[in-house]
């Protein structure tokens, strides 16, 4: 019997990726927390996962060819669309990095991409449980 692993892991496997490609964005947004000008970018996770077709609630088209139905992709992996952050109070050089915001932003990521690893761990656990006997 075969069994595919995508539909195994569930929406695990794309959440993980999106919260890493967040955490980049959000290490970016620190990393140029004193650059003039620099706009702060965030990823709108709930939008980006179902995008990815991990919401379990939208039906999605089969594309023929990488680049159909408009979903961005590089290396065939879904790329989330980045947004600007609205500032609370953007400094007098256009930065638009709150530096707490940011900080609080990413250790609430960090804590659900753990959470995620968490989750996938426990599926790869069951399934060599299952393979094994044990």
């Amino acid at each position: 019997m075969l069994v595919n692993l995508d539909s195994y892991l569930g929406v695990h496997a794309q959440a993980l990726q999106l919260r890493s490609q967040r955490t980049e964005v959000l290490a970016s947004n620190l990393a140029n927390a004193d650059t003039p000008g620099y706009r702060a970018r965030d990823i709108d996770f709930k939008s980006a996962l179902a995008a990815a077709g991990g919401d379990g609630t939208t039906v999605h088209m089969t594309a023929t060819r990488p680049g159909h139905i408009g979903a961005a992709s590089v290396n065939g992996t879904v790329t989330p669309e980045l947004k600007y952050r609205t500032p609370l109070a953007p400094s007098l050089d256009g930065n638009t990095v709150d530096v707490q915001l940011e900080q609080a932003a990413f250790a609430e990521n960090t804590v659900r991409y753990q959470a995620t690893l968490s989750f996938l761990s426990g599926k790869f656990r069951s399934l060599m449980t299952a393979i094994t006997g044990q």
